[in-house]
């Protein structure tokens, strides 16, 4: 067994590798490819079912554990409120209307587990996928774009109910008894893992002294314990690798150094999940066409529209609903994961599992081929159907007085609270910018005009008067949103933030006023600093004061020392 999963993981990297190389030459995500190794490994004789089924399960437990670790509790309760509508719309919709087709599938193709089939052919349409979302809107979640942060809530919202789905549906012999027992045992795995988040993760960090390598290597042993464990009650690896993402603290340093030593091997089971789908695709039968055909009609077209039109009720505008739902149309790696099990069970029809894994692969890849055309899917047929502008959120959400010559601050992270500290000592008249639903107690209070809304869409910017602007300055590094300041056509001059020289030159030429880079001016920070000291214009008890002030400061806004931490 050792040796041939040894083989099938030659292969599998051979093929990802290959691939890969052609998609970073053409400047194209590597997911679809991943997915297209994964078909070619799996043809090969050596490649059976059986081990790409444990990878497959240990690529999602990694992941899933490495989702759960990037949980923030401190803003759980904000991001589930401002998506909670969309989600149990979707959820009280789209679930029946599956539930029915599924069954209707087993009548006609003679399944013998009808509900169980019916209930694993709902959980492949309703739940969409985090991890692809979460590389489908990487930047969008870092800048707390609306929709992006809007989509992450649903993907959160989404994994919970795949939790409970799979605690269900993973009992062998269904009755009450067998249910509540998974039940119970998932919620002690959860309870247990939030114990040892409060109390056990911070001793964990005392003991390792400040070594970060000592952190990460007792993270990992949490994960560990936490499969073992739920291998050794029956639960599924992903229960398991769940309750130990929790048990790890996402605040801090210590928290910090962990992330930064497991993303270094995320990529690495990113790769193995992607190709393992490709993989298991089997070459389709008429039947299992027609069942994958339904499931990717309701995924790639029912969800969206239904994400939609409850994001559009909520009061937010036809583009961030629209941008939102078209980032929730795959099947979730959580069902696929249910699916798994169920046939490790005998419990799924064989054409069920097979569609339901095809279905996957084509909406993954659909996903990220259809992100190229958004804008002109908005443009003809969205922004049709949605003509009247949709404000209520926005006017909800923000204070803006009878401004004139003042300045528009986008985003509201350390650069733009230090902006708003200067602007405010200086007297000068600004309004905020804000995506982030988070920080809206925190502009409320801070803040003498603000507008959280999504610098994407038009209202936003109408809402903090543009047109009377005296200069717009973005300290958002997010080139959607530097494109769309630029083309708005401006009187006003812009400054803007890039990444690269390469992006800040093209950003010049388009109209900037300045841009800046900061891996450019960390860089003339220290040659100035290294010359001052040289000069001896200062002094290194001078110059370690000035920095210790520089660091209170950032504590404030809060980027606290790492002692402080913990």
């Amino acid at each position: 067994m050792a040796e041939e999963l040894v083989i099938t993981l030659a292969v599998v990297f051979v093929a990802a590798g290959v691939l890969s190389l052609i998609a970073n030459h053409f400047g194209l995500s590597p997911i679809p490819f991943y997915i297209i190794a994964g078909l070619i490994a799996g043809s090969f004789e050596s490649v059976t079912q059986s081990e790409i089924i444990v990878l497959a399960q240990w690529g999602i437990a990694f992941l899933v554990f490495v989702f759960a670790i990037r949980i923030d509790f401190g803003d759980l309760e904000s991001v589930l409120r401002d998506a909670e509508v969309a989600a149990l719309t979707q959820l009280i919709i789209v679930a029946p209307i599956a539930f029915g087709v599924g069954y209707l599938f087993g009548e006609l193709f003679g399944f013998e587990y009808q509900l169980r089939n019916a209930a694993y052919f709902a959980a492949a349409v309703v739940l969409s996928s985090s991890l692809v979302g979460g590389v489908l809107l990487g930047s969008e979640i870092r800048a707390n774009l609306v929709h992006g942060r809007l989509a992450s809530s649903i993907h959160f919202f989404d994994d919970l109910v795949a939790i409970a789905l799979l605690l269900i549906l993973s009992t062998e012999v269904v009755t009450a008894d067998g249910i509540a027992a998974q039940i119970g045992y998932g919620v002690l795995f959860v309870i247990a893992g939030l114990v040892i988040y409060r109390h056990g993760f911070p001793l964990l960090v005392r003991l390792a002294d400040g070594d970060g390598e000592l952190v990460l290597v007792g993270s990992i042993s949490i994960l560990i314990a936490f499969i073992a464990a739920a291998e050794y009650v029956g639960l599924s690896l992903v229960v398991g690798a769940f309750a130990a993402g929790i048990a790890i603290r996402s605040d801090g340093t210590q928290a910090l150094e962990v992330q930064n030593g497991i993303s270094s091997i995320t990529d690495f089971f990113v790769a193995i999940f992607f190709v393992t789908v490709g993989a298991l695709v089997a070459i389709p039968s008429l039947e299992v066409l027609v069942i994958a055909g339904a499931i990717t009609l309701l995924v790639l077209v029912v969800n969206p529209i239904v994400h939609i039109a409850s994001f559009i009720y909520e009061g937010y505008d036809a583009r961030t609903a629209f941008l939102a739902g078209s980032s929730l149309n795959q099947v979730s790696e959580f069902a696929l994961i249910i699916a798994i099990q169920a046939l490790l069970m005998q419990t799924i029809a064989e054409p069920l599992f097979d569609a339901i894994i095809l279905a996957a692969a084509a909406t993954m890849v659909l996903t990220f081929l259809g992100r190229r055309t958004e804008d002109a899917v908005y443009r003809t047929v969205v922004a049709r159907l949605f003509r009247s502008q949709r404000t209520r959120k926005v006017d909800d959400r923000s204070s803006v007085g009878d401004l004139d010559d003042h300045i528009i601050i986008v985003g509201y992270g350390r650069i733009g609270r230090q902006l708003v500290e200067t602007l405010e000592t200086l007297d000068q008249p600004y309004v905020v910018i804000e995506n982030d639903p988070v920080l809206w107690d925190e502009l409320d209070t801070s803040c003498q005009h603000y507008v959280l809304g999504d610098a994407l869409s038009d209202y936003p910017w109408e809402k903090a008067r543009v047109e009377n602007a005296a200069l717009v300055c973005s300290t958002v590094d997010h080139q959607g949103v530097s494109e769309t300041i630029l083309e708005r056509g401006i009187d006003a001059d812009i400054v803007l933030r890039a990444e690269s020289t390469g992006d800040a030159e093209s950003y010049l030429e388009a109209g900037a006023t300045h841009v800046a880079v900061p891996d450019v001016l960390a860089g003339e920070q220290l040659v100035s600093t290294v010359e001052a000291l040289a000069a001896g214009e200062t002094n290194p008890e001078t110059l370690e004061q000035e920095h210790m002030e520089y660091f209170r400061t950032l504590e404030q806004d809060g980027f606290a020392s790492r002692d402080e931490r913990l």
